[in-house]
């Protein structure tokens, strides 16, 4: 019986020490006392590693734009604009988050020739994920619980979710917002 607490507790203590020494050395971003947002908890693959990766170990209580980009589109030279804001906020809590999509027809590669694409292209260094669909019945989780809060599924490539520090939308921005226009960077700023 006392092997068997002792094991408990040194477990136990384990844990604790494991937990503390990981949020001392500032490897987790989450709050472990705030809960995870219900619109980031999910696990999307990553574009350049083919990892699953949480949205809330990586980006809860941070201020997000979500985009759905494509290589082949009119507005692609957007990510030069998108990549730019990027490194302009992201020491203040800003993540641009891309995610290739091909519901238009204008991204036909494979991830590999996306990811080279927009690094070689804009020098695309923020977050970017595994193409997938952004809307109706096939989108991704994390873009079906982005359409159900804000109303909306994108209409064309280059849609832009704002999403404040506590994972709540706070607007969409169609296709014509460019990541320059005054406005956006406006709201953006005002959520830092």
């Amino acid at each position: 019986m006392y092997k068997h607490t002792f094991v408990s507790v040194f477990g136990a203590l384990l844990l604790l020490f494991s937990v503390t020494a990981f949020s001392e050395a500032g490897l987790s971003t989450v709050n472990p006392t705030k809960a995870c947002p219900a619109l980031l908890d999910h696990h999307i693959t990553t574009l350049h590693t083919k990892q699953k990766t949480h949205l809330c170990e990586h980006y809860a209580n941070k201020v997000l734009l979500v985009v759905n980009t494509a290589s082949q589109c009119g507005f692609t030279p957007q990510l030069e604009g998108l990549e730019e804001l990027y490194k302009t906020h992201k020491d203040q809590g800003f993540v641009v988050l891309g995610f290739p999509s091909n519901d238009f027809l204008q991204d036909r590669g494979d991830d590999k020739q996306i990811a080279t694409f927009c690094r070689i292209n804009y020098g695309v260094s923020f977050p970017m994920f595994s193409k997938s669909a952004v809307r109706g019945f096939d989108a991704n989780p994390f873009y079906k619980s982005l359409a159900e809060r804000q109303g909306q599924a994108p209409w064309w490539n280059f849609y832009k979710y704002l999403i404040d520090r506590d994972g709540n939308v706070v607007d969409l921005y169609n296709s014509q917002v460019t990541p320059q226009d005054p406005a956006l960077i406006k709201a953006i700023e005002s959520l830092l």
